[in-house]
């Protein structure tokens, strides 16, 4: 969420018009390129993505078509000591959740503990009685996740999400570097950026990590993908192929002899490890939705008797729950025994009624999500929102408090976009990737900057509107 009061942290510049420390070998090269070249860059990297396919579908528009995702030629640019403090936190909080996945469908010594609600997850349809003492290959639940980052000042950055199911916008991180590579080779001969492009590879390697064993030195690997009209479906198409690993559906997946395996054009070959992109209750007919035709029937007995790794492990939807995010202060302690190093931001729990009494009295000032929701879908931005919309909301959240947090508007911080009149302020977030195996976990420097096109816009969302940018973390 963001806010478009002036005195937001302007990344790229102080209040007196200075340059920060990031931005001065950006803004050097920047103020001796010529306006209108830039200008046709801009159209050039349009053209780019159009020829590459980088599109996106939106779910519920009258006008469903597959989308251009906007992007944006100015970097978001985060300094290597930046980038080191975030990434301890960013580590910390995946190990949290790793082990609070662990916990949820083991013992249970967080709720034993009263640290956590039963009923947070006990009325929570992503927690899967199925899982109940299965530990998956490796012990690793969160192989592949995105932390939402948001910024308020030169050293404040907080945690908006956790995405821990099935994160997507990869493919988006490595195209915007290769866009901007292509068209400006000298600025990073200039400017020394840690590299990306080397994720796919890295993605590979620390799923082949957590293998079932017995699968041999070089375990097969498979993209799972719902298909052709899934939102997704680029990206997903995009890793298969730069990892070298296999794009199927599940229609082209059978369980023969205990084992997942894949039609070929000489037969089926065992698969050791999915990388699945459909949600849980599509993942198999024979334990979730009946009618489902995306899965493999059977796929979950094959699981349960480790002869196949699924990534990310089924159930940890649980912790992309907003009311489970309110929790993970707590949860973080609870399992680091440390004090969090990335902090939430502020969140009442509209379960409870001393909260949801606030939150009603200040619907105006507030930002109140569904705690399953996502996308920028089914939200109330109260300070940009009509006397009517909030009439509305305020009687959605009295029918059901439980579906619902809220979070104050906070003055995020700012990065600018490049128009035809100049650079312009817009509000950013930033998702960086995180991957999980027995080997440790490895954060890419960087990640995704989601940025509000559209001045005084509050959500980021490409599905609202939002576009990307080229995240640099220097190399210094």
């Amino acid at each position: 969420m963001t806010s478009s009061d002036p005195t937001n942290f302007d990344e790229m510049h102080t209040p007196d018009g200075g340059v920060r420390e990031a931005y001065e070998g950006y803004d050097g090269w920047l103020g001796e390129q010529d306006g209108r070249w830039m200008r046709s860059k801009a159209s050039e990297a349009e053209s780019f993505f159009r020829k590459t396919g980088i599109t996106f579908n939106v779910y519920g528009d009258e006008d469903a078509e597959e989308r251009l995702i906007p992007f944006d030629m100015v970097p978001r640019i985060i300094t290597g000591n930046e980038w080191r403090r975030l990434s301890k936190g960013i580590e910390q909080r995946v190990r949290a959740l790793n082990a609070f996945m662990h916990d949820l469908y083991h013992r249970q010594e967080i709720i034993r503990s009263g640290r956590l609600p039963e009923r947070l997850f006990r009325n929570n349809a992503a927690w899967l009685p199925e899982m109940v003492g299965f530990t998956p290959p490796g012990g690793v639940y969160t192989h592949i996740v995105g932390i939402d980052l948001v910024r308020t000042g030169p050293d404040e950055f907080m945690v908006l999400e956790d995405n821990a199911r099935t994160p997507s916008g990869v493919s988006y991180m490595l195209e915007n570097r290769e866009t901007m590579m292509a068209m400006f080779p000298e600025l990073f001969s200039k400017v020394k950026v840690r590299p990306v492009s080397d994720y796919p590879r890295r993605l590979a390697k620390s799923l082949a990590a957590c293998a079932p064993e017995g699968a041999g030195p070089n375990p097969t690997i498979a993209v799972m993908t719902p298909g052709i009209f899934n939102s997704a479906y680029f990206e997903h198409a995009f890793l298969a192929d730069q990892m070298g690993a296999q794009l199927v559906e599940g229609s082209d997946l059978q369980i023969i002899d205990g084992k997942v395996q894949m039609r070929t054009t000489v037969g089926f070959k065992p698969i050791d490890v999915i990388y699945r992109r459909i949600d849980d209750e599509y993942l198999d007919p024979l334990t979730f939705s009946p009618d489902s035709m995306l899965g493999v029937p059977g796929i979950m007995d094959v699981y349960r008797a480790g002869n196949i790794t699924i990534a990310n492990a089924p159930g940890t939807g649980v912790a992309d729950d907003k009311a489970i995010y309110s929790f993970m202060p707590e949860i973080v302690e609870f399992y680091t025994g440390e004090k969090p190093l990335l902090p939430n931001v502020e969140t009442y729990r509209c379960a409870d009624p001393d909260s949801l009494k606030y939150v009603l009295d200040n619907l105006a000032e507030l930002v109140v999500k569904e705690v399953h929701g996502s996308g920028g879908y089914g939200m109330l931005i109260g300070p940009t929102s009509s006397h009517r919309e909030i009439a509305k909301f305020r009687a959605k959240l009295e029918a059901d408090p439980e579906n619902y947090i809220a979070q104050p508007t906070l003055s995020l911080s700012t990065c600018p976009i490049f128009t035809r009149a100049g650079l312009a302020p817009r509000h950013v977030d930033l998702r960086p990737f995180v991957l999980s195996s027995p080997n440790g976990i490895d954060i890419t420097p960087g990640g995704l900057t989601r940025v509000a096109l559209k001045k005084g816009s509050l959500v980021v969302n490409s599905s609202q509107g939002g576009g990307t940018k080229d995240s640099w973390v220097l190399d210094d």
